[in-house]
């Protein structure tokens, strides 16, 4: 059990919580009051940091997943020494604070991840551990240990029950990564009953199947077996380590081991009762012991060695192995090396041309081997998506199987590049998170864009966070054809371009999409994503058309009107540009000045300025169509209310490609006379 000096510590972060969730009128208290004692153990015993550099490349990562426990998250920082002041704490959940409702990501220091939407944290840390055992892989020599550290994680019944976790837990355990450990706050309650009524399964079971460590601790509040449960862990080497920890939401409450615990203040009756059941003053609030703070503050100078000892090592590592040490130090600081993008190739006019997904393959595979930091996959898609690059290893623990087709250059290592997500889409976006979260890397991810729904939640908060993730969307409309409305985006496009901090570039043909991945590469503190075709489309003749370096830009002139100023313009996105190509050839032919634009992303366009916009589509045409096969959602901004557009806005079918296109009026015919209507109407 805890001595003295350990209760009184884990008090303090109790009360420092309570207080916190108290003073704000909003919260949650039952986590902090149950949990601080393993989040104690943790922080004092185990865990390797440095305050006063929260960004020191091999410290270790904390992973508070259970988010809505954050008081407990800021209370550790402020006690350890971290810039969060007891003024900070004191304004916890108020505007402008460092202290918001949920952790975020570059908003408090030392918070490595956005947590809240349960079950992300806990697949972020299986993105920060792969991360760990990727960079160790390749840069770690012999008798240089520089990347050496683990991910820890607190997670709660909430967590566990998300499919995401479950989807992480699953590849974690696969991979054999032994330096994740998770502390599993097992409490029994949710937040609107006991976890009786919902969620009996044999979790321990369950974890020991996805091939985890696992151990029990039965008291929560025992400090001694908390410790030898983490020791224990820290020992496995082989597998992912989840403790049960038996805790009591709410502990030393009136609402201990109720759901009313969870997520409401305590009310300051119960605050003061909740003090005098674990003899804690009842005044003044936010009391802090110097015995207690003075315990926490040993962190600094514990962190101020362990980093010294680590630079040391570095300097010796970067005198024996130049290379190696600028390397990696330039992908830690997100800087490009020299000469990345000299091999992207460029694409000769072809009127039958290629996919873009095709294209964007052959653009990765010559971007991968010069840039260091680019690692990643798909959900078991990579035949169809084109991301698996030969020659850079698949990401596993060594264990190559015996399978027939096995690329004989293609080392099973955790040194190895491209990532094997199996079928687990969210899981994926949210191990992408955690791999850009650590640094050191540019991740990416792959499947068809009707699947980028199960991606959205990582997706989002990768965007909140400002990671620079790269998610590649192939198949991207009905001209899937064949497999139906099940497979077909129609609304993705469209909810995609909805997301703050996200750029969605659709490029229109090969030289496009070798820009857009030039500029997926080139972004920082947003995610990119690129979504591409299945089909064909004709790589334009550049001599005859504008730069594909337009798209840098969102959108360009592609193609201007014959005879004067354009009476009507053409705006088309992916695919569909080669399809406005045709039709203003006709309608120039008949004598209509028609302009064609290349909109391949919304967001790049709208950051330009405005007379930039104008000079593309000028106030004055009015007579504007825009040609998407996806919904129209959106494009009322660019067409204006005298505009018109051809889109997809009901579901797919079954059929060959070409068959929906034409079905869906996608043809030359359909957008001339839709033109000549806008022109005649206008």
């Amino acid at each position: 059990m805890a001595d003295n000096l350990d209760q009184k510590c884990i008090n303090t972060i109790r009360f420092l919580s309570v207080d916190m969730v108290q003073k704000a009128d909003s919260g949650h208290p039952g986590m902090p009051l149950g949990a601080a004692a393993m989040a104690y153990v943790l922080w004092t015993k185990f865990m390797k940091y440095h305050p006063a550099n929260p960004d020191w490349a091999d410290r270790d990562r904390f992973v508070l997943s259970a988010g809505h426990g954050s008081a407990l998250l800021y209370s550790l920082l402020h006690l350890t020494g971290y810039d969060v002041t007891l003024d900070d704490i004191k304004q916890f959940r108020q505007w402008g604070s460092k202290t918001p409702g949920h952790p975020e990501r570059g908003h408090t220091p030392g918070v490595e991840v956005t947590t809240g939407p349960l079950g992300q944290g806990l697949s972020n840390a299986v993105g920060l551990a792969m991360a760990e055992a990727q960079l160790a892989a390749r840069y770690n020599r012999d008798g240089h240990k520089i990347v050496d550290h683990h991910t820890y994680v607190i997670a709660s019944d909430g967590d566990l029950m998300e499919g995401v976790a479950s989807e992480a837990a699953s590849l974690a355990g696969h991979l054999q990564l032994g330096k994740l450990i998770a502390l599993y706050d097992d409490n029994y309650v949710t937040l609107a009953a006991g976890t009786d009524i919902t969620f009996t399964e044999d979790r321990a079971a369950r974890f020991k199947s996805y091939g985890w460590h696992v151990q029990t601790v039965a008291d929560g509040n025992d400090v001694a077996a908390i410790d030898a449960a983490m020791k224990k862990a820290k020992r496995q080497t082989r597998k992912p380590s989840l403790i049960l920890v038996r805790t009591h939401i709410g502990y030393g409450s009136p609402e201990q081991d109720s759901y009313k615990a969870h997520g409401s203040p305590l009310g300051e009756k119960d605050v003061a009762a909740t003090k005098r059941n674990l003899g804690w003053p009842e005044q003044p609030p936010f009391l802090v012991p110097e015995a207690a703070l003075n315990h926490f503050r040993e962190a600094q100078e514990r962190g101020k060695r362990a980093e010294s000892a680590w630079k040391r090592r570095w300097n010796k590592y970067a005198k024996e192995h130049a290379d190696l040490a600028a390397e990696l130090d330039r992908s830690l600081h997100g800087q490009l090396p020299q000469g990345w993008d000299a091999d992207i190739p460029e694409f000769p006019a072809d009127a039958k041309g290629i996919a873009t997904r095709v294209a964007g393959g052959k653009v990765l595979s010559s971007i991968a081997p010069k840039l260091p930091a680019l690692s990643g996959g798909s959900a078991d898609l990579d035949p169809s998506t084109h991301t698996a690059v030969k020659g850079l290893g698949v990401f596993s623990p060594g264990n190559e199987p015996d399978e027939q087709g096995v690329e004989p250059d293609e080392k099973w290592s955790y040194a190895g590049r491209n990532l094997h997500f199996g079928v687990r889409e969210h899981a994926m976006g949210a191990i992408a998170n955690g791999m850009a979260a650590h640094g050191g890397f540019i991740p990416y991810t792959a499947t068809f864009l009707i699947f980028s729904d199960y991606m959205r939640p990582p997706m989002r908060l990768a965007a909140l966070s400002k990671l620079h993730v790269v998610n590649v969307f192939t198949h991207d409309s009905i001209a899937l054809g064949e497999d139906g409305p099940t497979h077909q985006p129609v609304e993705q496009l469209a909810g995609l371009r909805s997301v703050p901090n996200m750029i969605v570039i659709r490029p229109g043909d090969a030289n496009e999409t070798a820009c857009a991945w030039r500029v997926a590469i080139e972004t920082r503190g947003q995610p990119v994503v690129l979504a591409l075709s299945r089909q064909n489309v004709p790589t334009l003749d550049r001599t005859q058309f504008a730069s594909a370096e337009g798209l840098r830009r969102g959108a360009y002139v592609l193609k201007d009107a014959e005879g004067g100023e354009p009476q009507l313009i053409l705006i088309g996105t992916g695919a569909e540009v080669g399809l406005c190509v045709q039709a203003a050839e006709k309608l120039n032919a008949q004598g209509v000045r028609t302009r064609v634009v290349s909109m391949p992303s919304f967001e790049l366009f709208e950051a330009q300025d405005p007379s930039y916009r104008d000079s593309v589509l000028p106030p004055a045409v009015h007579a504007r169509l825009a040609v998407e096969a996806g919904c129209r959602q959106g494009w009322e901004r660019w067409v204006g209310d005298r505009g018109g557009g051809i889109g997809v806005n009901k579901f797919g079918a079954s059929a060959p490609g070409g068959e929906l296109l034409k079905h869906y009026g996608f043809t030359v015919e359909n957008v001339v006379e839709k033109a000549k209507a806008l022109l005649n109407a206008s």
